[in-house]
């Protein structure tokens, strides 16, 4: 059974920054692409950010250059540092993964998920 466990969701105003973890087994960690999404109230779920085992990422058009996903072999973590926030970033965010190399956005394909981490960023 695979877990996944987010952590560093907050509340920050517009500009600020946030790193969201999502810790999971050596195991997952090293075979599966692991990706972050969100979901906004009313609004469907959406890809954020994917990185696969070879460490090939992707990330949706609205946080690029803002946002970074990145893996911690030894930790077996995933983080998603997020800088320059702003109010429409307002979501809850999941880590996902599935056990393949795509850099898939669309949420049905993957297995697994996490709880969710709130994220709120007041104007």
């Amino acid at each position: 059974q695979v877990q996944l466990v987010e952590s560093g969701g907050g509340s920050v105003q517009a500009g600020g920054s946030l790193r969201l973890s999502c810790a999971t087994s050596a195991y997952t960690f090293s075979t599966y692409s692991m990706a972050w999404f969100r979901q906004a109230p009313g609004k469907e779920r959406e890809g954020v950010a994917v990185i696969n085992m070879d460490g090939d990422t992707r990330y949706r058009d609205s946080v690029k250059g803002r946002f970074t996903i990145s893996k911690d072999n030894a930790k077996n973590t995933l983080y998603l540092q997020m800088n320059s926030l702003k109010p429409e970033d307002t979501a809850m965010y999941y880590c996902a993964a599935r056990d393949w190399l795509h850099l898939s956005f669309l949420d049905y394909e993957y297995d697994y998920w996490g709880q969710g981490t709130q994220v709120t960023v007041s104007s």
